[in-house]
């Protein structure tokens, strides 16, 4: 995706009064969150040892920014995500079933491809709750899915309640659909297109089963994998009128248990995981079975407060041509 500059684009809200509309709605998602997924707040970690095997490989390609511990002579990794150090937490922690915990977290992606919702830096609130085996279906996932979009709704009311000239957009309910429908539906557009024409027609759309081949023997997208299992995850899509577009606000999903994870690390030729600290600890039993995934806050201030650039409520790097691009279209980037 490119820069997309909105026709006549102007936002509702000023700069300080949009400071203000940021703190309000994440104090307001944040705690409708840990109350409807009754999520506990912990404190995380911004860096991590590369051979506990606890970073996030995303799609397997980003490089993590990494820098020297001269006392411990060692190296660490700023963290793309939190995906695999909250299960660890978890066990830590001696949570029970059906409890979990959420946290801020922020990394550095050094490998995006900067545009309108995408940045280097990434703030999301990471979260993960406990589940028992059996309770490892497309069931729980859609349960905990519709829960998720409960808070989405509210939150949209709220806003619009306090800023009465921001628009609400999100329909009733939330329509699922698998990667594989998706493209049968559209056979002839992109992973990206299909995303698109799917959020246009329903609004918002939790596109399933992510980070699997397709009857065309790609990937709609790419997945790690040793955290989601690829047969119970999604991301949570909302059309975004100000782009005309689709905007991912959650990755989420049932984690892999000890079949799923030795499944995935061969089909990804990533069997060389299983001698890392968390993967041998997966393997052995010894991590509580759970779903989890991440919100990203700056995604949800852009889409709920109708911005047509992240770098209108986050503070960021972007490249000189797009700063007097914007800012000769009215879009102030912080």
């Amino acid at each position: 995706m490119c820069l997309v500059i909105p026709k006549q684009y102007e936002s509702s809200l000023g700069i300080i009064e949009t400071q203000q509309a940021i703190k309000d709605l994440k104090d307001f998602f944040e705690n409708r969150l840990g109350d409807i997924l009754k999520l506990t707040r912990v404190s995380s970690p911004l860096f991590v040892l590369p051979e506990t095997g606890m970073n996030d490989n995303l799609n397997g390609v980003e490089s993590p920014v990494s820098f020297e511990i001269p006392y411990m002579r060692k190296n660490a990794e700023i963290v793309h995500s939190l995906a695999k150090w909250k299960r660890m937490a978890l066990k830590k922690y001696d949570f029970s079933v059906g409890r979990g915990i959420y946290t801020d977290m922020n990394a550095i992606r050094k490998d995006e491809e900067l545009d309108n919702i995408h940045s280097i830096y990434v703030d999301q609130w990471d979260w993960e709750l406990i589940l028992n085996k059996e309770d490892r279906t497309i069931d729980t996932l859609k349960k905990t899915v519709k829960a998720l979009y409960k808070v989405f709704k509210e939150t949209e009311e709220h806003v619009h309640e306090i800023y009465p000239e921001i628009k609400c957009f999100l329909p009733e309910e939330i329509t699922f659909i698998t990667s594989q429908e998706l493209l049968d539906r559209y056979p002839g557009l992109t992973p990206k297109e299909r995303e698109d024409e799917i959020t246009r027609e329903k609004g918002a759309v939790f596109l399933m089963q992510i980070g699997k081949d397709l009857s065309t023997g790609e990937k709609h997208d790419g997945r790690s994998p040793d955290y989601d299992d690829w047969e119970l995850n999604g991301d949570i899509l909302f059309y975004n009128p100000v782009l005309d577009s689709a905007i991912e606000l959650s990755s989420m999903g049932i984690r892999v248990d000890e079949e799923s994870l030795e499944r995935q690390l061969k089909l990804a030729h990533c069997e060389d995981r299983k001698e890392l600290e968390y993967h041998k600890a997966l393997l052995n039993g010894e991590l509580p079975y759970t779903i989890g995934g991440g919100i990203g806050q700056s995604r949800i201030c852009m889409y709920f407060l109708n911005k047509a650039h992240i770098g209108e409520v986050q503070v960021g790097i972007w490249p000189e041509e797009m700063i007097n691009e914007c800012k000769t279209a009215g879009v102030h980037l912080l």
